[in-house]
């Protein structure tokens, strides 16, 4: 009956263990909800209408908000709907749904966030041939590699994840179906699964993220030549976002997954987890472009137009 039970649903025990810190949860996490919402959506719509903003650079960020909401939306409402009642239960197949799109989600962005550092790489160590290097074609193609790296991992992983013994265990540690916590409660041997999650781990995650130290490495050095102390300035400022969001997003999925199951996602695990499923897609919009004079010159665009 028990094995029948975890083949239906799961239980997302998550902060249920402190009911007073779960009411304070829910304020901030609807909070920063809805601000992202807003901020990416707003994002969206600005580089859509405003044709100044039709550019690799606004295209790529196109996608990164798109990517954050989704990603966002993957997990957050049912974080809300656990924090504020007392069912913390999630349907088996809302469960995969919920484990497939994280995967699929988080190993898109890691691509996505070294294609934006070849585009910064391209603007500033070869200004002259940007528009003809990163073409329309080009940009389509990135962003299609980085969605299909993404769409393998999950197509990979999810069923490895799902299909291990759990022997009446249903109760996951976690407030989302997330590998490391599904992967805890598995009673078999789970070495073999823990060493492929490794080695995808360093596939998805340390190939883009090295790609990104080399551009920028190249980055650095053409910014040290450049004589104007403005031009130093507006490039720094224009690569320190990227910079900034890269550390906040791969800080915490390098301690996340490139660890064995059995030491991830305890408490520490769930804030992190949360850190970079909420904060940071709400962080992105501020980072990238609400600061951006282009990205205010076009709000201030479609406003006088209205």
């Amino acid at each position: 009956m028990i094995n029948q039970t975890c083949q239906e649903q799961f239980i997302l025990l998550g902060f249920s263990d402190r009911p007073r810190l779960e009411s304070i949860l829910f304020v901030f996490v609807l909070i920063f909800y809805l601000v992202t919402l807003v901020g990416n959506i707003l994002i969206i719509l600005v580089s859509h209408l405003d044709p100044c903003l039709h550019t690799p650079m606004y295209f790529f960020l196109t996608n990164l908000s798109f990517l954050d909401l989704c990603f966002t939306t993957s997990s957050i409402p049912q974080l809300l709907f656990n924090l504020g009642g007392q069912d913390k239960s999630i349907s088996y197949i809302g469960c995969a749904v919920q484990l497939f799109m994280f995967l699929g989600l988080g190993g898109t962005e890691c691509v996505l966030l070294a294609v934006m550092a070849y585009d910064r790489f391209t603007a500033i160590c070869k200004p002259l041939h940007y528009s003809v290097i990163m073409h329309s074609q080009l940009c389509w193609k990135l962003v299609s590699v980085a969605w299909s790296v993404g769409l393998l991992n999950s197509l990979v992983m999810s069923p490895v994840t799902m299909k291990l013994p759990r022997c009446g265990r249903c109760q996951v540690r976690h407030f989302l179906c997330e590998m490391p916590a599904l992967i805890k409660i598995a009673c078999v041997d789970t070495v073999a699964v823990e060493s492929t999650v490794f080695i995808l781990s360093v596939i998805i995650v340390l190939v883009p993220l090295t790609l990104i130290l080399i551009s920028y490495s190249y980055i650095a050095l053409a910014v040290m030549r450049i004589k104007s102390a403005s031009g130093r300035r507006k490039a720094f400022n224009t690569c320190g976002s990227h910079l900034t969001v890269v550390s906040l997003f791969y800080g915490n999925i390098i301690y996340m997954y490139m660890q064995p199951g059995h030491k991830a996602s305890q408490d520490q695990g769930k804030f992190l987890t949360l850190f970079y499923n909420l904060v940071t897609p709400m962080l992105n919009p501020v980072i990238y472009t609400l600061r951006n004079k282009d990205v205010k010159g076009a709000l201030k665009r479609l406003v006088t137009r209205k």
